[in-house]
């Protein structure tokens, strides 16, 4: 079968939607951007409608949005802990402040 003009292509078929940020590494994001991607993504999904494979495509992006979230907290937290000199196993109230 032969695409015309009138009939969508077999790539415009089985390629999820374009999507902005999807162009985006998740990697070269912030914090922030990647948190509103990534609930822009559980939105996505949660309205349905989606092939499964788009929904795939959208739960793996999902994942490493979620992962670099992670990885922007745990980075603001060894900041926190090195500013504030304050061991990462301590527990609370054993911080430097006078």
């Amino acid at each position: 079968m032969e695409a015309t003009a009138n009939s969508p292509t077999l790539a415009a078929v089985t390629q999820p939607p374009e999507h902005p940020a999807d162009k985006q590494p998740p990697e070269d994001l912030s914090y922030e951007q990647a948190r509103e991607e990534l609930a822009d993504v559980v939105r996505r999904l949660e309205t349905g409608g989606l092939s499964l494979e788009e929904s795939l495509s959208l739960w793996e992006r999902g994942e490493r949005l979620a992962g670099i979230c992670q990885l922007r907290l745990d980075g603001a937290r060894q900041r926190l802990a090195a500013i504030l000199e304050v061991p990462t196993e301590a527990g609370p109230g054993t911080g430097a402040r006078g």
